[in-house]
């Protein structure tokens, strides 16, 4: 089976063309390619797809096996390789997930190399029945949550997949690996749900990091820094524009009707790999 290695801020993951290999059990595939000692390693899988509502349809799979909505910095991915890959010649790429068709325009660099891309992710939804949050109100915004016999203020929205906005001093000293399932797992996230630590630096600025739903601390979450971004300006925090700094790199976000994504997009690698279930 041919692959492409690639990564968004440091957010890795398996890409490989649908339209060309035969896959039989994407959560199985994805669980075995991850793994950073026995398979290729990365955050997950991302199979690209045809689609008969958008140019292309991208299906994303946690490390865990586990298919998501939706991923920021792996659609990124998806529009350089459709276009890296002669897929498409179009500059703009609409592009299908489980949270609806997203626009991507690819930026270019000097020699005409696409560097990166910018995403229209679409309107935060706050309603808790849709994110879902088992939690009382039309909005959750800086609302107390217990957990592991802590009281912290969270703010919840989707970008079409859960999230949980947490304002801390320090962000660097926490041990997500014990902390991150806590929140994951907690009760009243019916769905589970991505956290964004997330320490605020200025109006412009602020540094993240990220435990997600199914896959564990990533160097980078493109919806993840989405939520924070969206988040921290209802918060009164920062501005509508800001610069969202992770352990993988930095993405910039604006929000307006939409929120608007711009980071990176990087092939890694690409190669060959023996499947086995």
């Amino acid at each position: 089976m041919r692959f492409t290695k690639m990564h968004g801020a440091g957010n890795d993951y398996i890409y490989i063309d649908a339209q060309k290999e035969k896959i039989t059990n994407p959560s199985i595939l994805a669980q075995k390619l991850s793994d950073r000692h026995f398979g290729i390693g990365g955050d997950g899988l991302v199979l690209i797809c045809p689609s008969d509502k958008a140019d292309f349809r991208m299906r994303m799979f946690n490390s865990d096996g586990s298919e998501a909505e939706m991923c920021g910095n792996a659609i990124r991915c998806v529009a350089k390789y459709v276009y890296d890959k002669k897929m498409t010649d179009k500059n703009s790429v609409a592009i299908e997930t489980l949270s609806g068709i997203k626009n991507i325009d690819l930026i270019f660099d000097d020699a005409g190399n696409v560097w990166g891309a910018t995403v229209d992710m679409g309107k935060p939804i706050f309603d808790p029945k849709l994110i879902p949050v088992a939690m009382d109100g039309d909005k959750i915004i800086n609302r107390p949550l217990e957990v592991d016999g802590r009281i912290y203020n969270v703010t919840c929205l989707s970008m079409g997949n859960p999230h949980c906005a947490v304002f801390l001093d320090d962000i660097q000293s926490l041990d997500l690996n014990i902390l991150g399932p806590k929140f994951e797992n907690h009760k009243v996230f019916p769905k589970r749900v991505n956290t964004e630590f997330i320490k605020v630096i200025d109006k412009d600025n602020i540094e993240l990091r990220v435990f997600e739903r199914g896959a564990g601390e990533t160097l980078a979450c493109g919806t993840g820094a989405c939520a924070a971004a969206v988040a921290s300006f209802l918060n009164g925090y920062t501005n509508n524009e800001i610069n969202v700094s992770l352990k993988g790199g930095q993405l910039k976000i604006k929000y307006s009707n939409t929120v608007i994504m711009t980071g990176n997009a990087v092939t890694v690698f690409e190669g060959e790999i023996d499947v086995w279930y």
